[in-house]
């Protein structure tokens, strides 16, 4: 791996490490999470409510409590990204002492 592509390496992991970091924090804000619930427990209510014959209606409000947990997931899967870059950045730092340790670098 050349100069350049180790730049854009290192360039590419701190942004997953800092988006991850960042997702982790959305998901352990409490505002967020009560937002979330209130919204799924709204759509939930709303979704039992309605007429039988109103199929259109229970469609869009399972749609909408069903998006409620893909954000979720999305939100997960970015902070779990986050954290194999963390790793990588980890890994890649103690490559470079190990080399500079036996005069590779």
């Amino acid at each position: 791996m050349n100069a350049d592509e180790l730049h854009e390496t290192e360039d590419r992991l701190a942004l997953a490490a800092s988006r991850g970091s960042h997702a982790q924090s959305l998901m352990n804000d409490e505002l967020l999470a009560e937002c979330f619930k209130n919204l799924e427990e709204a759509y939930i209510a709303t979704w039992r409510s309605t007429n039988f014959d109103d199929v259109q209606g229970r469609e869009k409000l399972f749609i909408a409590i069903n998006v409620i947990g893909k954000v979720k997931e999305q939100l997960g899967r970015v902070a779990a990204n986050g954290e194999l870059a963390k790793a990588e950045i980890e890994e890649l730092v103690r490559a470079a002492e190990r080399k500079k340790r036996f005069g590779l670098f």
